[in-house]
């Protein structure tokens, strides 16, 4: 595949109206498979590192995502504003697997694990013998820890204290393992996502969250839908640039204060 048709590919995933390059190094690099130059947007692609077409495009869609965060962030702050295109934040992540799904849908990509039948096989075990184990268990011992915050209750044992030093649980993990077994959801999600899904205030909004994950979205594409459901509509452009106003000034605020401490420092000395 070469440049024009990866660029094309690309475009096909996901329209841009910011102009981009694609160039393909013809190098291996041992730090990292490709990047991309926010200044230039120039997706470089170090395809010595590849060994199939699949590990290309999956490299491309992940420095794709960067040029269409860094347009966002040119149109929220303005031509001037120079985006991070090193950071890997959560919305990052969403928008990434969101690619990958159209990528998949339009046959420019897949993940399938049968061609080696013993993955196949190692895969069907993690989930059944240990994510969905793991998440029966710890639902079990959030229901043991209800009953011995009863039974501490009727003893008259400060619960808290049975926790920190009998049990020796740091108290956000027995919240949030009470929580998963508090809260009724399917145990073949894992315990991590069990904490995610039952950390969801809404009963619809949780059953949502479960389905998605159950259907093969990532975590971290679930997170990202639960967070901008429940984000009030009234969050546009202006608030978003008002709430980055106002921590710059904040910050800047803090580098003042901290500018006058040493300069009074190096007065005094």
């Amino acid at each position: 595949m070469d440049n024009e048709k990866i660029k094309q590919m690309l475009l096909d995933i996901c329209p841009t109206e910011l102009d981009f390059t694609v160039t393909q190094s013809g190098k291996e690099s041992k730090r990292v498979n490709g990047l991309y130059k926010p200044d230039t947007h120039e997706i470089i692609l170090h395809n010595k590192n590849f060994n199939t077409e699949a590990e290309l495009v999956y490299t491309a869609i992940h420095e794709y995502t960067h040029h269409l965060i860094a347009e966002e962030q040119l149109e929220l702050n303005g031509k001037e504003y120079m985006p991070n295109a090193k950071v890997h934040t959560d919305a990052f992540w969403a928008k990434f697997h969101s690619l990958l799904k159209v990528a998949e849908e339009k046959k420019y990509y897949s993940i399938d694990i049968s061609v080696s039948p013993e993955l196949e096989e190692l895969t069907k075990k993690i989930q059944t013998e240990y994510l969905e184990v793991n998440g029966k268990l710890m639902q079990e011992f959030g229901r043991l820890l209800i009953r011995a915050q009863m039974l501490c209750d009727k003893a008259n044992i400060r619960y808290e204290d049975y926790v920190d030093r009998v049990l020796k649980l740091p108290r956000n993990s027995e919240r949030d393992i009470k929580r998963v077994g508090r809260i009724e959801a399917n145990p073949s999600l894992g315990y991590d996502n069990l904490k995610m899904v039952t950390a969801i205030k809404k009963p619809e909004d949780r059953k949502t969250a479960e389905e998605q994950l159950l259907e093969g979205e990532s975590p971290v594409s679930v997170r990202a839908m639960m967070k901008q459901k429940s984000r009030p509509e009234s969050e546009d452009k202006r608030s978003k640039l008002e709430k980055e106003k106002n921590r710059l000034a904040k910050t800047i605020a803090q580098l003042q204060q901290r500018l006058d401490y040493v300069e009074e420092s190096l007065a005094n000395m």
